[in-house]
């Protein structure tokens, strides 16, 4: 509705942005279909068409829908849109509401809109000009040759030059007919004392043009070329630039990645120079502190997140940081931690890809990172600070959700530590903590062998969550059986009973757990009193969670499996890696290096 000649109702880019960001796509499409897990995609039967096969996926990394059935896809917005029948603005509206974000309908100034189009077309003729600058001026391109960044990663990027001038900028964008008011909107330049006349805002530094996936110059970044500082300039915010809402290098991401993978580091040349290396998922953020907006750029696209920051104090903090404001929108990053002194742009060019590509194999998760840190304060063989270590590494693990994941580190701490897992489980749940029920069940009695009090390890306690969950009830078998076999079961006992129970449900048999205990005896070679504690092992989950325990007990036994895998590989490689090799051991090397990369990928998408 217009409401005179410049102005009309209008949404901003940036709520309808929002929107979008804030919007979790599975629990609103959830709401119209009944979805399952699946991998990582959620499944269910379309709702755009009949169907008895479900066919329709959604993704939650890729906050995305597909049916393979009807073709029919997108994002949120285009879901409720098709769903509730409405218009674009009138589906933004819908789903502004059900999150609470208030949207006024405000009048806008075309003038507004045609302000920010000519600040994109400034944008691009200062980018050609500052790369016309770079081409002529040899101490610049010197300089990039010996940072390792080749004329093909200069076209890339856009890299340009600004010159050692006052205005110099400033007098070509008059010449070309921009206005003063324009170019100053721009962020290019500022008013000298006494408003006598414009300087040029970048003067003699590296340009970084700052592009958005629409492939818009949007700002621009600035680096010396000696040591003088400040060391970087970025363009000011304007109304085509918010740095919090954008990520430099998310353009050349969003062509070239399978985005599979996003790094994300501190500055313009981390990106660059692992491109240039041929690692093309890095991002940095814009000359600010990590934002939300920006973890939730970088949980739409990428699926495996990393952070790669400075490896001194600073670099630390903001790593911590940046995990905090990760793990508010999901995203369960692993940090690369590096040689103390290093960025990823030395690292990469003094250590070669390969070598970067191992840190990327070992990195941590966020849980080790922090205790990494952690630990860095205490000296554990002083009994006090052995205390205080293990009470702050205590309250890290109570934030966790998942209490599997909680029993994981409770058994790390105590190895570490030398303290019972009793004890920090204590410190963890305070007056909420209860005893372990260690009997349940009359039905072995007469078997029953003293328990040990030692807490089965994460994995096995699993196992046995498993196996107590399978004999439960056949949905929750069906529901397992699709993602675990016998043969991914580490304790043998546990394997030849999950085993015998599909057996039995296949031939349609009820499980009656006497005699599928006495079943369970029969066979041969098994170790009665770990039998007796399968059989013994009690439950105590919601069943309003049940999905959700289900798949976490799924994955830890998984992950179990590969681990195991992988500290195989890793002996067999460091045996090779320590004796003076011939063609067919090099190739061998390569060979369970190529197997290892593959193994710690698998074990990251399951995490």
């Amino acid at each position: 509705m217009l409401i005179g000649d410049n102005m009309t109702l209008y949404i901003s880019d940036e709520i309808i942005q929002k929107v979008k960001e804030d919007s979790d796509i599975v629990n609103i499409v959830s709401e119209y279909v009944n979805l399952k897990k699946s991998g990582s995609n959620y499944v269910g039967l379309c709702p755009f068409h009949s169907e008895k096969t479900p066919s329709f996926t959604v993704s939650e990394t890729k906050q995305y829908y597909h049916c393979f059935g009807c073709g029919e896809g997108g994002d949120i917005v285009s879901f409720i849109m098709k769903k509730e029948n409405l218009e674009f603005l009138d589906a933004v509206k819908f789903l502004a509401d059900k999150l609470g974000i208030e949207i006024e309908d405000k009048a806008v100034n075309f003038n507004d809109k045609e302000d920010k189009s000519e600040i994109y077309e400034i944008n691009k003729v200062s980018a050609r000009y500052f790369r016309d600058n770079l081409y002529k001026n040899s101490f610049a391109l010197e300089y990039l040759r010996k940072r390792n960044i080749n004329a093909k990663t200069i076209r890339q990027f856009g890299l340009g030059f600004s010159l050692n001038s006052w205005d110099n900028l400033y007098r070509y964008l008059s010449q070309k007919g921009y206005s003063d008011n324009a170019i100053e909107k721009a962020g290019l330049i500022g008013k000298k004392s006494g408003n006598n006349g414009y300087y040029d805002k970048f003067r003699n530094r590296i340009i970084f043009p700052i592009i958005d996936t629409k492939s818009r110059v949007i700002g621009f970044g600035g680096r010396v070329l000696d040591d003088s500082h400040p060391k970087y300039l970025n363009s000011q915010d304007t109304i085509a630039f918010n740095k919090g809402n954008h990520l430099y290098g998310l353009n050349l991401l969003n062509k070239h990645s399978n985005r599979k993978r996003i790094l994300l580091v501190e500055g313009y040349m981390d990106v660059i120079s692992l491109y240039a290396k041929g690692i093309n998922y890095s991002v940095a953020s814009l000359g600010t502190a990590l934002t939300d907006r920006q973890c939730k750029l970088i949980k739409r696209y990428g699926e495996e997140v990393y952070i790669c920051y400075d490896s001194d104090l600073a670099g630390i903090n903001a790593a911590l940081r940046a995990i905090d404001l990760m793990l508010k929108v999901d995203v369960n990053p692993r940090i690369i931690s590096l040689p103390k002194g290093m960025d990823p742009d030395d690292y990469i060019n003094q250590k070669g890809l390969i070598e970067f590509e191992k840190q990327l194999n070992n990195s941590l998760n966020y849980m080790d990172f922090k205790i990494n840190i952690i630990r860095e304060k205490y000296d554990l063989e002083k009994l006090e600070e052995k205390v205080n270590f293990t009470k702050e590494i205590a309250n890290l693990i109570k934030g966790l959700k998942s209490p599997i994941e909680q029993d994981v580190y409770i058994d790390k701490i105590s190895d570490k530590t030398g303290i019972s897992k009793e004890a920090i489980e204590k410190e963890i749940r305070g007056k909420f903590y209860k005893k372990k029920e260690l009997y349940k069940k009359d039905i072995i009695k007469e078997n029953i062998k003293p328990i040990k009090t030692i807490l089965p390890t994460a994995y096995l306690k699993a196992e046995m969550d498993i196996i107590r969950l399978s004999i439960t009830d056949k949905d929750y078998y069906e529901i397992i059986a699709d993602r675990l076999k016998f043969r991914d079961f580490e304790s043998n006992e546990c394997r030849m009973i999950y085993e015998l129970i599909g057996k039995m449900y296949a031939n349609e048999e009820n499980i009656d757990e006497k005699v599928l205990f006495v079943k369970t005896l029969e066979i041969p070679n098994l170790d009665k009193e770990t039998v007796n504690n399968i059989f013994k092992n009690t439950l105590n989950y919601q069943p309003s969670n049940i999905n959700r325990i289900i798949d976490d007990l799924i994955n830890t036994i998984l992950v179990s499996k590969l681990l195991n895998k992988r500290k195989e590989l890793i002996v067999k490689i460091e045996e090779l890696e320590k004796i003076k090799r011939n063609s067919d051991e090099e190739s061998l090397l390569l060979r369970l290096c190529l197997e290892l990369t593959a193994l710690n990928k698998e074990i990251n998408l399951i995490n």
